[in-house]
């Protein structure tokens, strides 16, 4: 960091120097946004605070004052993000203890939450209720991302040459930068990078859809370039309540496909991989509620047969 930073320093500004020195760059525009908008509560919060002034008290107090208008598991997110510049300016002996050990994360009781995830007989109730033309349309999209998993922003950047008819495969290797101007950019991590398998009814539908298009260009966001998450979830919502079904987003599709596969057997490993997670840890915590049901199913299959053991 630059040496002129001190004890007497702003913490806000000696926050923004460090997104800027560590973050900048290194990170998704995305990601990025992210500190920004922490660097921007923290001016808010906590104006006149030096980095001199810094002990657990004042960080709780710091703490406290964002979660009173933010959930618990918004304001850890907070907290994570101004740890990491606490725990540099600890090392650059600016704060002279670790001023975040044993904080405690407060936050507003959660609001009620959207529909994560449908049920198979629901799922087949919405996809039947999309109207499947010869020409795309985000009907289409919502068709592939419900029978592949696609994040939105992958989705989008699906072009022609990425299906592999043959083999039934299609590659995930960039996204669309629907949140700014448009364009490609890259997969949120090399993870993400990967090959997904098609059921044949999907192959069939997509070889004669694409056909005539220009094999380097997004079948998609196509022309328009810049694409809105709002208006697909809109067009999702209105298929949701003809269908007469939970409403749910573009996103709760990517659930609803990894948490069929998971009802019906397929391993953690093998949905991780499908939906590009880095790890089986970020599978099981995003499903937890599926893997628990599926416990539960398991004891039952357990005790019917240690019964079956005698007559």
């Amino acid at each position: 960091m630059d040496k002129t930073m001190n004890t007497d320093m702003l913490f806000s500004q000696y926050y923004e120097e460090w997104i800027r020195v560590y973050k900048s760059g290194a990170i998704r525009d995305v990601t990025l946004k992210k500190y920004e908008m922490t660097a921007k509560w923290l001016r808010a919060l906590a104006p006149e605070l030096k980095v001199s002034e810094i002990n657990r008290s004042v960080y709780q107090e710091l703490i406290n004052s964002y979660a009173e208008k933010h959930e618990r598991q918004t304001t850890m997110d907070f907290h994570h993000q101004l740890k990491a510049a606490v725990m540099d300016a600890v090392d650059e002996q600016l704060i002279e203890r670790d001023p975040t050990r044993k904080v405690v994360i407060k936050g507003k009781p959660p609001g009620d939450k959207k529909q994560k995830y449908i049920s198979r007989y629901e799922l087949q109730r919405l996809l039947s209720n999309l109207t499947l033309g010869d020409s795309i349309s985000w009907d289409w999209l919502i068709l592939l991302i419900a029978k592949t998993g696609l994040r939105f922003s992958e989705a989008l950047a699906i072009t022609p040459k990425d299906f592999d008819f043959k083999r039934q495969l299609l590659s995930i290797n960039k996204t669309w930068d629907y949140k700014g101007e448009g364009g490609f950019l890259p997969t949120k991590n090399r993870s993400s990078i990967r090959k997904i398998r098609l059921d044949w009814q999907t192959v069939i539908q997509f070889f004669g859809l694409i056909q005539d298009m220009n094999p380097d260009e997004p079948i998609f966001a196509g022309k328009e370039k810049k694409v809105y998450n709002s208006t697909v979830n809109d067009v999702l919502r209105r298929h949701c309540i003809a269908a007469d079904i939970p409403v749910i987003t573009v996103h709760g599709l990517r659930h609803t496909h990894a948490s069929l596969l998971l009802f019906d057997g397929v391993s953690t490993g093998s949905v991780a991989q499908r939906l590009g997670h880095s790890s089986m840890t970020t599978t099981q915590k995003v499903y937890l509620h599926v893997i628990k049901e599926l416990e539960n199913k398991d004891v039952d299959a357990i005790m019917r047969s240690l019964s079956s053991l005698i007559d």
